[in-house]
């Protein structure tokens, strides 16, 4: 049985890095949508919504990118750093909620690293 870490051994590990904050990025926000639908209020809202499941698409595009090894990942993760800064940014404007900010609190992670990918590369 091939683990997770033998089936990438052609990715270096900032590479791997950044796929698994990419992958764990795009399952906390869709996790979010479905929490934020059933909470209702401003949680709810179409922009907010609409900013997570953009979220965790590009996320998830960019993790492809990598596993790929396409040349134009520094791009997608050039935009999914400045799209989950942003998802972060709204996350937190829902005030003291515990989904909310480890939403948030991965958004940043992975944005770090996106950055740090798309700066590496250029």
């Amino acid at each position: 049985m091939m683990t997770h870490q033998l089936a990438l051994y052609q990715i270096n590990e900032e590479i791997q890095h950044c796929i698994q904050n990419c992958l764990d990025c795009h399952s906390i926000c869709l996790n979010t949508v479905t929490y934020c639908l059933q909470k209702g209020g401003m949680h709810s809202d179409l922009d907010h919504i609409r900013l997570m499941l953009n979220c965790a698409e590009i996320c998830q595009t960019s993790a492809n990118f990598m596993l790929l090894g396409s040349h134009l990942h520094t791009r997608t993760c050039g935009l999914c750093a400045e799209i989950c800064e942003q998802c972060a940014s709204d996350c937190e404007k829902m005030g003291d909620d515990s989904q909310m900010k480890a939403c948030a609190e991965m958004c940043r992670q992975c944005a770090e690293s996106c950055r740090q990918m798309s700066m590496a590369m250029a």
